[in-house]
């Protein structure tokens, strides 16, 4: 009996023992593993390199669209038309008739000031027709912003075909006179002292009459 109670009680031990060396050996493993792990590294998808230079982004620059060309004379005239009629029923401003006009189709033909302030005065080449215009006056591609001693100053507006507007300043500089403008003016002078000569030879013609 006594010999069965020994084996019976080394075999406890040696279970436990066995028990205790198998938790010990799984600790170990486990702690190898983790040591044998790889550092986790963070991933910069999307973002800069911090290691690498900076380096600016390029501008991308965007081709623009094709410059909008104006229609005729005759069809921005015909337009005109339509909206000085509209504005006439509607009973508002109609707008000017240099409103039809390109600024490369006007020419600056004098520069003179009223109560109103600087004026000029413009012919529509098209139509060999002038106009008294004002700052703020407005054309077909553009608008009067000054008016100067010898020169007039617009801003053109030019329209591309994906809708973008561009704006610019241009000059226009007066008339160079021609010949026949030189002429002209040269009659019109001549003409009031030709008028009062007439006038006082036909005075002197005429016979005294004596007081009574």
């Amino acid at each position: 009996m006594q010999q069965t109670k020994f084996l019976q009680f080394g075999f406890a031990v040696l279970l436990i023992a066995a028990t205790v060396a198998c938790e010990g050996a799984f600790q170990t493993a486990n702690a190898q593993s983790k040591t044998d792990a790889k550092p986790v590294t963070r991933s910069n998808q999307g973002g800069r390199d911090p290691f690498k230079k900076y380096e600016p982004a390029r501008a991308v620059v965007k081709k623009g669209g094709a410059v909008v060309s104006a229609p005729s004379i005759q069809e921005r005239i015909e337009q005109y038309k339509a909206q000085k009629l509209a504005a006439m029923n509607a009973r508002v401003v109609a707008p000017k008739p240099t409103t039809a006009f390109l600024l490369s189709e006007v020419q600056v033909v004098g520069i003179s000031r009223s109560p109103r302030g600087y004026a000029a005065i413009v012919e529509a080449t098209p139509i060999k027709l002038a106009y008294v215009i004002y700052p703020g006056e407005r054309f077909y591609d553009g608008q009067l912003v000054a008016i100067e001693d010898n020169r007039l100053v617009f801003r053109r507006e030019t329209v591309y075909s994906d809708g973008k507007r561009e704006r610019s300043v241009e000059m226009k500089p007066l008339r160079q006179a021609t010949t026949v403008d030189t002429l002209a003016a040269a009659a019109a002078r001549s003409a009031p002292a030709q008028s009062t000569d007439a006038e006082v030879q036909k005075k002197s013609e005429k016979p005294a009459v004596d007081k009574p």
